[in-house]
């Protein structure tokens, strides 16, 4: 039977963590655990079945880490460990052959673009290779976990679904915000997962089980998928120099059991857990059945931050993106001036914009590769959803397919040729669609007709597997000037596709002016109608103040905006909203919190013809970087807008270097640093971010890379009269190396502090392995070294 047939029967028990069995079988700090399937297959043998013993009915592959760029530095290649990997776990599997085997992938270990500088397609291709190696070895499913990077997951599951038939599991890691590393939120994971189509969805590592809780439980409030989740064993502290977690099994099950009971079906273990975990678990929910999993019927799209769910209220589309009727936009797509089109970008959505539409469409320029760097760029500086928009499949394909998160696709009709072209593409990437009310006929003239054309459109999405609430049905919009008798069927007509078919209802709203003086009189009325009669999503020029207000005061009437608490806070400051909008954001300190990269190295040079260099870093630089940082402490923002507008800081930063080379100035260092990942590990994410933050404050950084000896940092410091250390380790196995690298600091008489970071830390561990600081994050390091050196 295969485990898809089981889901919705019975809980489904995964196996708990291989890395804490490993270290208690005997790996050291600094060893790749996926060569013990090469060196030790016993070992691994022995962990299986022990976990089989417990009550495990799926077990995962010692294949973690099995990538090619893990691996590159072992004499072993990625299907050599993962075909030996599968074999030992079939070896094992033999102990009771109703046991499944998944084929383990956990994160690359670099991050993606914007963020760092792999590319989606790269990461793609690194995925495949470890699904074609387990496929190919005979595992039952696929598992991808520990994901920080929604654009990672999304890279590993298309790599999953394309190369394989297998079923796929995907799991996030979240922190006590309820928040991936990268901003990332339960809702948002759901969207896009749900829409890429796996067969379960879900949490693991991150956090105890007590503190994972609250995340479940809002998975499990959206989530139309069964739900899978593996905790940690608590949170790590050191104990007699090794590491140990602070839950019991009969405490981890107890709280599973709480998880299991609110909804949650395939549950298991990661770091700290054992078969004795696993066994305490599977014993707790021996009389529970499982919940049968619902539907939740929501329409949404989403960012890798941020989910716009469309039914609830009014969500505008910013229409400004497209060339049609714009000079000033062609002659930017033209010469690729990126900075404009960001620009209209940050606009709308300052304005109020929900979503953004994407239209890039000129004859005279390749569409395809600018819609995938517009999307790219749009995508890096703001968390609002994109609507993909053109005439050209093959486009459409291409930024749907790089889109970080879960689009709208603008769109279909109901031509054949058009639908079959179409759809396939919105149920592969799980892209929400724009249907037209037009066919081979044209637009009919009334509503009834534009009815059945929905409902064709509506029948073939669902004979192609895409369901009701991925469709949005534009009833079209005609002009005035040429077809005022049908203006009133377009109206009609949303109300009738409301009513019959419950689909969500889209319009282009100043369509219905063309040709006519004082335009926005007739848009602002045109809109009221349609609102009235239940559109859902107007696509407007949100930077239209009298059409915002309609929008606002709509809300208030039709009861949306409870208690008229948003009308009131901005109504009752317009006049210094009005300064706002009016205030021109081009100057370089706003430039840099809107991460305008191109615009910063102009308005860098301009300021130079009259400010001194320093002067322009002090007074306009840092205190930038200070409203960003604010802002990503605060969860305005998350880490790709900070590393964005670090990269901004980047561009400034190389014109006034370039400006005191010439007068033969040297750059003045606020102080020098040394960064190393410790010995052993061999993830620097978190280190490269923290590199680029404290760069951009004015820090001198000697980064060391990943898995730095000991004597290296040691011997570093002491030739660069180092003061201040950074050290990071993402690995429980590989914290033991920063505690004695510390120590050899000491003991070496080093005169430095240093400050540690990673995945695996708090600040209960810092104090432990005797760290002067801890760093939660880059922000936090920027704060220890200023205060370090301003001592």
């Amino acid at each position: 039977m295969e485990i898809r047939d089981v889901l919705s029967k019975q809980f489904v028990f995964f196996d708990g963590a291989m890395g804490t069995m490993l270290q208690n079988s005997g790996l050291t700090a600094g060893e790749v655990p996926e060569t013990y399937n090469i060196l030790h297959p016993q070992i691994i043998k022995e962990i299986h079945e022990r976990y089989i013993q417990a009550g495990a009915k799926v077990i995962t592959t010692n294949t973690f880490g099995a990538n090619e760029l893990k691996l590159k530095d072992t004499e072993y290649d990625v299907e050599e460990i993962i075909t030996e990997a599968v074999r030992i776990a079939k070896e094992a599997k033999k102990t009771n052959n109703e046991t499944y085997i998944a084929l383990d992938i956990g994160p690359i270990g670099q991050m993606l673009e914007p963020i760092g500088t792999l590319k989606f397609e790269r990461a793609y291709e690194i995925f495949k290779r470890q699904v074609e190696a387990g496929v190919k070895a005979g595992c039952d499913l696929i598992l991808i976990e520990t994901i920080s990077d929604l654009y990672e997951a999304k890279a590993a599951v298309l790599a999953a679904r394309e190369n394989s038939r297998l079923p796929v599991f995907c799991t996030m890691t979240f922190g006590e915000d309820g928040r991936t590393f990268t901003g990332t939120d339960p809702l948002t994971m759901i969207t896009l997962l749900e829409g890429l189509g796996v067969d379960a969805l879900g949490v693991n590592c991150s956090l105890g089980p007590k503190e994972l809780i609250p995340v479940v439980e809002k998975i499990l409030e959206y989530s139309s998928t069964p739900v899978i989740v593996q905790a940690n064993a608590g949170l790590p502290r050191v104990q007699n120099e090794k590491t140990v977690y602070d839950i019991t099994p009969n405490e981890f099950a107890q709280y599973i059991k709480v998880m299991a009971e609110k909804g949650a079906a395939i549950l298991g273990g990661c770091c700290g857990t054992n078969d004795e975990y696993i066994k305490a678990v599977v014993e707790s929910l021996k009389d529970l059945k499982p919940i049968e999993i619902t539907s939740k019927n929501f329409t949404s799209i989403c960012s890798s931050s941020k989910t716009v769910i469309l039914g609830e209220e009014v969500k505008l589309i910013g229409e400004r993106i497209n060339p049609t009727g714009k000079k000033k936009f062609k002659e930017a797509l033209k010469s690729n001036n990126i900075d404009y089109i960001l620009t209209e970008a940050i606009s709308q959505v300052e304005a109020g914009a929900d979503i953004l539409d994407v239209n890039v469409g000129l004859p005279e320029i390749n569409e395809k590769e600018v819609m995938i760097n517009v999307v790219k760029e749009i995508q890096s500086i703001i968390n609002v959803p994109l609507q993909i928009d053109s005439s050209d499949s093959k486009v459409i394909e291409a930024a749907v397919r790089i889109y970080n998160g879960k689009p709208i696709i603008n769109s279909v009709n109901g031509k054949e040729e058009v639908m079959k072209a179409i759809f396939p593409i919105a149920k592969k990437y799980g892209a929400c669609v724009v249907g037209l009310t037009l066919d081979e006929n044209g637009i009919p003239s009334k509503a009834e007709d534009r009815i059945k054309v929905a409902e064709k459109i509506i029948n073939t999405a669902k004979e192609c597997g895409i369901k009701k609430e991925d469709i949005l049905i534009d009833c079209l919009v005609l002009t005035a000037s040429a077809q005022q008798s049908e203006v009133m069927e377009t109206v009609k007509a949303v109300k009738m596709v409301k009513e019959k078919f419950g689909v969500k209802t889209l319009l282009g709203v100043s369509n219905v002016s063309f040709g006519l003086p004082q335009r926005e009189i007739l848009n602002q009325t045109f809109l009221a109608m349609a609102l009235s009669e239940g559109l859902d999503a107007p696509i407007l020029n949100p930077n239209n103040k009298a059409i915002m207000d309609i929008v606002r005061a709509f809300k208030v009437l039709a009861n949306i905006d409870k208690e008229a608490k948003s009308y009131v806070r901005i109504y009752s400051s317009i006049e210094k909203k009005q300064v706002i909008n009016e205030k021109n954001f081009r100057g370089l300190k706003e430039i840099i919190i809107k991460g305008l990269k191109d615009e910063a190295a102009q308005k860098t040079k301009e300021l130079l013809e009259s400010k001194d260099s320093l002067n322009i870093v002090d007074d306009y630089l840092i205190p930038a970087l200070d409203v960003v940082g604010k802002k990503y402490e605060n969860g305005e923002i998350f880490l790709p807008q900070l590393i964005q507008s670090a990269e901004t800081v980047k561009k400034s930063f190389s014109v006034i270097k370039e400006k005191m080379q010439s007068e033969g100035k040297k750059k003045a260092s606020k102080g020098k640093i040394v960064l190393a990942t410790v010995q052993g590990d061999i993830h620097d994410i978190g280190k490269n971010i923290v590199k680029v933050i404290l760069e951009n404050y004015g820090f001198e950084i000697i980064d060391l890379g990943k898995d730095v000896p000991i004597e290296k940092v040691v011997e570093t410091v002491k030739k660069e009269n180092v003061r201040l250390v950074g050290l990071s380790a993402l690995m429980t196995t590989t914290v033991k190396n920063m505690e004695n690298t510390i120590k050899s600091l000491k003991e070496n008489r080093v005169p430095c502090k240093v400050f540690v970071g990673g995945a695996v830390l708090n600040q209960e561990y810092a104090d432990m392995i005797k760290a002067d600081y801890y760093a939660k994050d880059a922000q936090e390091a920027v704060e220890i070294a200023r205060r370090f050196f301003e001592a």
